[in-house]
């Protein structure tokens, strides 16, 4: 059988509609899902009503629900925003640049008995357009936006979607279980009561 090019999503609307076809089966093909969503040429005017900031900490924003199969989110950071050292709760985690650069930090899991700084295993900077894919296998990893004078905004895809993650101290290795909550959903700010995530139920 051949293999069939993949059309080059235009849009984003285009690449949502090309995903919810490769999540259609329940076999995931973590290149595939990578090149496309590499493929697809960021355009501010696809996605600025979904890029919603705050000023003090980087913002979670709902694109589309996937059927259930994937949570797409755009990710709003300012200027030196950045995560905590977290886990993905066994999902596949694409992350695709749409502004400005991301640093990617990648730690070793914690041995459970040792307390003490955890191992970093790889630093990369993520550069415009590139998708960067991680999960639970490969480690954790922190994300930040080290710049001073740039907002960077990132497209990510989770699947299956979840709605809690672990986070680890970086100097002991500590780790906490956190809720997932959305800034906004389909471009509109979420109350502060509903900010939790439903998408699991």
């Amino acid at each position: 059988m051949e293999h069939t090019e993949v059309m080059k999503p235009q849009t984003l609307d285009d690449l949502i509609k090309i995903l919810h076809e490769l999540f259609a089966s329940d076999r995931i093909n973590v290149e595939e899902v990578q090149n496309i969503m590499e493929a697809y040429e960021s355009k501010p005017q696809d996605w600025m009503k979904y890029a919603i900031f705050d000023q003090f900490r980087y913002t979670r924003n709902l694109v589309d629900e996937g059927n259930g199969k994937f949570n797409l989110m755009i990710l709003c950071w300012g200027e030196g925003h950045g995560s905590s050292i977290h886990d993905h709760t066994d999902s596949h985690c694409f992350m695709k640049l749409l502004q400005g650069q991301l640093k990617e930090t990648l730690y070793a899991w914690p041995e459970d008995k040792s307390q003490g700084e955890m191992t970093q295993k790889s630093q990369r900077i993520l550069q415009e357009d590139q998708c960067a894919y991680m999960s639970d296998s490969l480690g954790l990893h922190r994300v930040e936006n080290v710049s001073h004078t740039e907002s960077a905004v990132s497209l990510h895809l989770y699947s299956p979607p979840f709605q809690h993650c672990q986070t680890f101290d970086q100097r002991t290795g500590h780790r906490n279980v956190v809720k997932m909550t959305f800034w906004s959903k389909f471009g509109d700010r979420t109350p502060l009561e509903t900010t939790v995530s439903q998408e699991n139920n």
